[in-house]
């Protein structure tokens, strides 16, 4: 059996080892069991469709809510596997990815979803490119990837529009989508990742794709994802978040609270101060505020260009996923504990 020791919270909680045992694909042709506990499921990712709030977590548990957090239904999900990322290009159109490595979509702003891809499916695609590739190392890692099955998981989604993404994850995986996740073509050979690192958090700004992840990995593209190119950061430890700022200040956090920002597309990066010494989660601009959440249970905010961040709320010391802003003005955190609105310096649970 294989195991994925992330050091985060998209694998389901802190510091959690994942096992996949005889069976774990089931997830992929069972639905997500509907009833109240998916209101205290682990979330993992947060978006909004519109004015709607879209959440997604363990056990491919789905969460729509349309007063702005304070009240949560449950959404029918084709799939019980872990759901680790979401986003939404507009009032309907979003995209899921998840453990086995499947991705969703929905064009209903969130409503109902349907099965793009999995983890087998994609392996096929990966193969299918090795064998044309003439790379015979290449060709032997398709085929140990073809050969454990839906087992990888996706991590990380960005989509441009409604047509154009990236999907990336555990062990290199990552796939190209033109039509909207109709068709996917392989990224594996196209990326400097030798060793098969995991990609754990992926940010774009127009044409420039940031791509985060272990031991240190970062890779940038300036070509909307033709082409990418490695970085060398300043920290070898690994990157759970990104972001590019609309500046094009590239920011990447991860274990120990450790934040670094480029000015120059990646060329040099500096060390940014920040509270506390637990692993950065997620980082999010919203308007002209920049919000970080960490494992500590800390959401953290500051502005766009001094990048002095302090803490505003805390959830009693539960890990945090991810963080976004509410349209009347608050914000909804998810993690561990769920969904939260955001108090100054409290998080409230969600009511039932």
């Amino acid at each position: 059996m294989k195991k994925i020791v992330s050091g985060m919270l998209l694998l389901a909680s802190c510091s959690l080892t994942m096992v996949a045992p005889a069976g774990a694909n089931d997830g992929l042709s069972q639905a997500s069991v509907l009833g109240p506990k998916a209101l205290h499921a682990v979330l993992l990712d947060i978006d909004h469709a519109g004015a709607r709030l879209i959440a997604v977590g363990e056990r491919g548990v789905v969460l729509l809510s349309d007063d702005n957090g304070l009240s949560w239904r449950q959404a029918p999900s084709p799939v019980s596997t872990t759901l680790t990322s979401v986003q939404f290009v507009d009032s309907s159109n979003g995209w899921a990815v998840g453990h086995s490595g499947v991705v969703l979509h929905s064009a209903d702003a969130g409503v109902s979803w349907q099965v793009q891809l999995d983890g087998t499916q994609a392996a096929a695609i990966e193969l299918h490119a090795a064998e044309h590739s003439g790379d015979a190392k290449r060709l032997a890692s398709a085929q140990r990837l073809s050969a454990d099955g839906a087992d990888k998981p996706l991590l990380a989604i960005n989509f441009s529009d409604a047509h154009n993404g990236i999907v990336v994850g555990a062990y290199g995986l990552a796939l190209l989508t033109r039509d909207g996740g109709k068709t996917w073509q392989s990224k594996m050979g196209d990326l400097p990742n030798p060793r098969g690192l995991h990609y754990y958090a992926m940010a774009r700004h127009h044409d420039k794709i940031l791509i985060a992840g272990e031991q240190g990995l970062l890779l940038r593209s300036m070509d909307g994802g033709a082409s990418f190119s490695a970085l060398q950061g300043s920290y070898d430890g690994s990157y759970f978040a990104a972001a590019i700022l609309p500046s094009g200040r590239l920011l990447v956090g991860g274990l120990r609270g450790k934040l670094f920002a480029s000015d120059d597309d990646g060329a040099t990066f500096n060390a940014i101060d920040t509270p506390a010494p637990a692993s950065l989660n997620a980082i999010r601009v919203e308007g002209e505020q920049l919000l970080l959440t960490n494992q500590a249970g800390m959401v953290l905010k500051g502005g766009l260009k001094d990048l002095k961040l302090e803490p505003i709320a805390v959830s009693e010391g539960l890990p945090l996923s991810a963080v976004t802003a509410t349209p009347d003005g608050n914000l909804v955190a998810v993690g561990v504990a769920g969904a939260q609105r955001v108090a100054p310096s409290s998080l409230s649970k969600i009511a039932d």
